[in-house]
């Protein structure tokens, strides 16, 4: 298989009733499934570089999250983490997914990923990883710079540099969330679902208003300290942890805090934040292998 990193999506989107909503989703290959789960500003375009790797040995599921990609919005504007858990519960009721799941996940699709499976341990068979939010975190994990980033996020601020500039794909994924430059292709697909300034973008500023510093907001912090405490004791679960060396999702003590976790291998890779972006072929081949030692 070519190396390149291609722009092209070469997958029909299915779309499947949740709740008050509909998600799309790519659904391609037979077998038991893999369930691939993006974070934020992204959608399951992420992963098109990826899934060829693994369509031979499983079905490959990859949704878009509710306000994102191709799935529609929430009428009543439900973003919050425990809003996405919700419609991702509904998502993999509707499609019957509930054994042998893999699940290969980045960012917030990583700790919704994470919830899901401490929610249904017995579901899911195991899990490959990267950048993601391993327990709830303090401000002070954060270098000054970044930290007053997220502070501004979180405060008036945040409506402009959000609804109105688009803080989240112009900057923290066109800018610097990836090591190559995108082309003008892959940064129109990403682009196309938040063109309109204000509620189309709000999805992308909830989430980082969700992310548990010192205990803020509750109920995130509670969701993310059980599957952390989880993790951390799951000798049952096969993980595979694909550190990003450049990334900031999975840095430093954090980091050093998930490496411990039992019944783990560890990749590393040259990435920031958004590594199938940067590596997806290198992703690909560790999640086939992983895949296939699970499953014989």
């Amino acid at each position: 298989m070519s190396q390149d990193i291609s722009a092209a999506f070469p997958y029909d989107m299915q779309r499947v009733k949740v709740r008050d909503a509909e998600m799309a989703y790519v659904d391609v290959g037979e077998g038991d499934p893999i369930v691939f789960l993006h974070g934020n500003p992204t959608s399951s375009y992420t992963w098109r570089n990826v899934i060829p790797h693994l369509e031979s040995l499983g079905r490959c599921l990859a949704p878009d999250l509710i306000g994102m990609g191709q799935s529609s919005d929430s009428p009543t504007y439900s973003y919050r983490f425990d809003d996405h858990a919700d419609y991702l519960d509904a998502w993999f009721e509707q499609l019957g997914l509930s054994k042998n799941i893999v699940l290969v996940v980045q960012d917030w699709g990583a700790a919704l990923g994470f919830d899901r499976a401490v929610r249904y341990p017995g579901s899911v068979s195991g899990i490959a990883y990267m950048e993601a939010m391993v327990r709830p975190r303090l401000w002070t994990d954060m270098p000054p710079e970044r930290q007053a980033v997220f502070r501004r996020l979180r405060g008036e601020e945040g409506e402009q540099m959000v609804l109105e500039d688009n803080f989240f794909v112009d900057k923290m994924l066109f800018e610097l969330g990836v090591k190559r430059a995108l082309t003008d292709a892959e940064k129109q697909v990403y682009a196309q679902r938040f063109l309109r300034p204000g509620v189309s973008r709000l999805p992308t500023l909830v989430f980082p208003r969700q992310i548990p510093f010192d205990g803020d907001p509750p109920e995130t912090y509670a969701r993310v300290k059980r599957y952390s405490d989880w993790l951390s004791q799951s000798t049952n679960l096969p993980k595979l942890f694909i550190n990003a060396d450049e990334g900031h999702g999975t840095a430093g003590a954090a980091r050093e805090f998930c490496r411990a976790w039992p019944n783990q291998e560890e990749l590393t890779v040259s990435a920031k934040h958004y590594v199938p972006e940067d590596c997806p072929h290198a992703i690909g081949e560790a999640v086939a292998k992983f895949v296939r030692r699970l499953r014989g």
